[in-house]
């Protein structure tokens, strides 16, 4: 179900920002009214065990440094950030936008099951996908959810461009077995990673490409061009208009 439905793919990075603190409740509605397909966001865990949406560890909230590994859940959500927010649980963003669809980036160790315990009570395994920058942590996570999409973690992307530029599709195959998509930005320093020749390359084995992080109208018409599946950005609403005038 994840990845059910028309491509292109618009995924509200941290939610919609506008009006609204980043990775909070308001955040996601505001993105899910403007037309995004899918709520990207990340989780940390409290010090009582409970996946938190937070993309940081620690945050400076009115001048007051926090860190959310050391609050309870309970505590956090005493914390305002701002236009009546504060922290929510993954439980209660699955539980309050249930037809909505999460791509979600465990963020810590302690998060990892924190995030299976949390999509397994919601029953939400078949609306969510789970990623890491580390794999060890995705593979937890994923271990716990049986079925559940998931994307590579970026050891897996490191091999696979070794594996795109040597222009054989069986390597790159091998790369990805098993999952659902490819999450990555243009470059990364001076290393370019999406190319048309890239994108094509993991198409061929059966893989989405989901690009990260796209506001600009311009590059995301380009992207769109080469053939990308899905565009994580800051700006879902100028995302949704940019694809709707394609059509």
């Amino acid at each position: 179900m994840f990845l059910e439905g028309v491509r292109p793919r618009v995924f509200a990075h941290r939610g919609l920002s506008l009006g609204a603190p980043e990775n909070t409740l308001l955040a996601f509605r505001h993105a899910l009214e403007a037309g995004a397909s899918h709520l990207e966001t990340d989780v940390h865990a409290s010090a009582d065990g409970i996946a938190v949406l937070s993309h940081d560890a620690d945050c400076d909230v009115a001048g007051t440094r926090i860190r959310v590994d050391r609050l309870s859940m309970a505590e956090l959500r005493r914390v305002g950030l701002g236009t009546g927010q504060t922290f929510a649980s993954l439980r209660e963003g699955l539980d309050a936008f249930p037809d909505a669809r999460f791509n979600i980036d465990v963020k810590s160790a302690a998060a990892a099951e924190a995030t299976a315990v949390a999509v397994r009570d919601a029953r939400a395994i078949d609306r969510v996908l789970i990623t890491s920058f580390s794999e060890a942590r995705r593979r937890t996570a994923v271990g716990l959810l049986p079925g559940v999409a998931t994307s590579a973690s970026a050891p897996v992307i490191i091999r696979t461009v070794l594996a795109a530029g040597l222009g054989t599709a069986a390597p790159v195959r091998r790369s990805l077995t098993g999952f659902a998509a490819v999450q990555v930005p243009e470059s990364v320093r001076f290393l370019r990673i999406l190319t048309p020749r890239f994108i094509r390359a993991i198409h061929a084995a059966g893989v989405e490409v989901h690009v990260w992080t796209v506001n600009d109208p311009d590059d995301m018409t380009r992207l769109l061009d080469w053939g990308v599946d899905g565009l994580v950005t800051d700006r879902c609403d100028l995302a949704v208009k940019v694809i709707a005038a394609r059509t």
